[in-house]
């Protein structure tokens, strides 16, 4: 609103000083004129919105926040932490599925399993029969681990989510499952407009309360899309 009436106040004083007669030295005239505009330029650069982050590239990790038009029982109004795959595709995990089994109920003959409290996440519908984990330490992911971005390993061998479940459970996540796309797979669909892309967040892939999450991460993507 400040922008538009700045344009009539500027010529109302053109306006004014174009009236005066010869006495008034066109210099002044001039300064005057000059004078206006640096403070409109000052004014239009304090009242432009700040720059906005850009989504990063799919070739380096990031999260996917489904768009409420995207209708799936697996994928809708899911969030998915990716990460690229040296073959040009990407893997990932979605993060706010959580099921009502606990690996007590899978393992229950495993002790450590059964003092777990937090549910198994459904991770994505690759491999949904096995046990993944995210990892905040690689000591407790272990060597073999695949580091998704710095301070956040997956799991995936049995042996090591074994040692996971028995050494920090408190600091990790297990999930039934994960998601895989082939090359050019996920750039076709962020094209076709099924996801919001954001920059990883450790904080929330390590997020054990994510009713409500997807919500609120739709509604900060829809603002910053406004906001360009």
């Amino acid at each position: 609103m400040e922008k538009l009436t700045a344009r009539p106040r500027l010529a109302r004083r053109l306006h004014h000083f174009s009236s005066l007669g010869s006495s008034h030295p066109k210099e002044s005239f001039d300064r005057e004129v000059a004078v206006t505009l640096r403070s409109l330029v000052v004014l239009c650069a304090l009242l432009a919105p700040l720059p906005l982050p850009a989504a990063p590239a799919t070739d380096e990790p990031l999260m996917l926040v489904a768009k409420p038009e995207l209708q799936s029982e697996v994928f809708g109004s899911s969030i998915l932490f990716v990460k690229p795959a040296p073959d040009g595709g990407h893997i990932g995990i979605i993060i706010n599925r959580p099921t009502t089994a606990r690996l007590g109920d899978l393992f229950p003959e495993d002790e450590p399993s059964k003092k777990v409290v937090d549910p198994i996440y459904l991770g994505g519908p690759e491999g949904y029969n096995r046990v993944f984990a995210l990892v905040g330490k690689r000591d407790t992911a272990g060597k073999d681990a695949l580091q998704m971005m710095p301070g956040v390993f997956l799991v995936a061998d049995g042996n090591a989510v074994d040692h996971v479940i028995q050494a920090d459970p408190e600091h990790a996540r297990f999930f039934l499952g994960m998601v895989t796309w082939e090359p050019g797979q996920l750039d076709s669909e962020i094209e076709r407009g099924m996801w919001f892309v954001d920059q990883a967040d450790e904080k929330l892939i390590f997020e054990k309360k994510t009713d409500g999450l997807w919500e609120t991460l739709v509604r900060r993507s829809e603002a910053r899309a406004h906001a360009i």
